[in-house]
């Protein structure tokens, strides 16, 4: 234990404690972080599973599946209703993903208005091009007259961080950035809910639009930060061990080493104190080697003295003798 002292020195005394607590926070931290990407991995099945079910399920009420959560949307509903075929509305730069690829195009929305009174916003489907071009919007078909069932995947309000919404406003009348009851509160006289359904069999020229998946429930940017924020804290973790050994065995050969009268050249303090008080008989020698050397300088200079002091008196007795 003699060489291991400095494990006791205050120093030594401030690593181990940051030591003790780093490692742990860091494997809770990795861990925690692990678990976080487990769980959004786990909520990406579970939705993927809920959204091949409820595609093949019955539609149900609106209101029974009202308000939309993790649980209900994507599932097919089905409202009462006629259309307003004043306020329909072009949603723009919305990107359509199916197996010809992503292609831009505009979602075309028509209010339902619902025998409750409020009014169902209705993703009647979606065409490619500009939203802007006379050309493009040409194309989109009116609304069904009368009273109709519309059945449509339900979904949530979109919000700011929805992919293809524009959220900053400055687009021309007759079309909306965001599809939800917020944004539709000005434009429209009456009370609209808070979701929306995309139509399941919209009619020609348009095409269904997909319901999304559920905010945070997918395998997104998020959850591969949340892998590797992972990797990181359980690399803090070995890096903290590594550079404890690494401190320990350079103090370990230091102290050995000054154990042994092996001491760096103008290293007077720290281990080196204690190998010469550990060293005891070499500590010893050097002291009485420098005594020695020292008594002997003496000597020299009263031999000098002395010679100086004869030929002092050698002189002054020849200056007598001529006198």
């Amino acid at each position: 234990m003699g060489v291991y002292r400095f494990l006791l020195t205050p120093r030594w005394w401030g690593i181990n404690v940051f030591a003790v607590l780093a490692i742990p926070l860091c494997i809770f931290m990795g861990s925690w972080q692990l678990s976080r990407f487990e769980g959004r991995v786990q909520d990406h099945q579970q939705q993927e599973s809920r959204s091949a079910r409820a595609k093949a399920a019955a539609a149900r009420p609106l209101e029974s599946l009202l308000p939309v959560d993790t649980v209900t949307s994507g599932r097919q509903a089905s409202a009462r209703g006629h259309y307003d075929a004043g306020h329909q509305l072009l949603v723009p730069d919305r990107t359509l993903k199916d197996k010809r690829g992503e292609r831009q195009g505009f979602y075309v929305l028509d209010l339902l208005r619902t025998d409750g009174g409020k009014a169902l916003p209705v993703v009647r489907g979606w065409l490619p091009g500009d939203a802007d071009s006379k050309a493009d919007t040409a194309k989109v078909p009116a609304p069904p007259k009368g009273e109709v069932t519309v059945t449509g995947a339900l979904q949530a309000s979109e919000n700011q961080g929805t992919d293809g919404v524009q959220a900053g406003g400055g687009l021309p009348q007759g079309q909306l950035g965001m599809i939800s009851a917020a944004s539709l509160v000005n434009i429209v006289p009456y009370t609209v809910y808070d979701a929306w359904i995309t139509q399941t069999d919209p009619r020609a020229p348009l095409t269904a639009v997909p319901p999304a998946a559920v905010e945070g429930s997918g395998l997104d940017l998020k959850a591969f930060q949340n892998l590797g924020y992972t990797g990181e804290w359980f690399v803090f973790a070995g890096f903290v061990v590594f550079m404890w050994f690494r401190l320990f065995r350079r103090d370990a050969e230091a102290a050995k080493d000054a154990a042994l009268g092996i001491l760096p050249e103008g290293d007077d303090g720290g281990v080196g104190a204690g190998a010469v008080a550990a060293g005891g008989s070499s500590g010893a020698e050097r002291e009485s080697d420098r005594a020695d050397g020292s008594g002997a300088g003496r000597g020299e200079e009263r031999a000098e003295e002395r010679a100086e002091e004869r030929a002092d008196e050698q002189g002054e007795a020849a200056r007598a003798g001529r006198v």
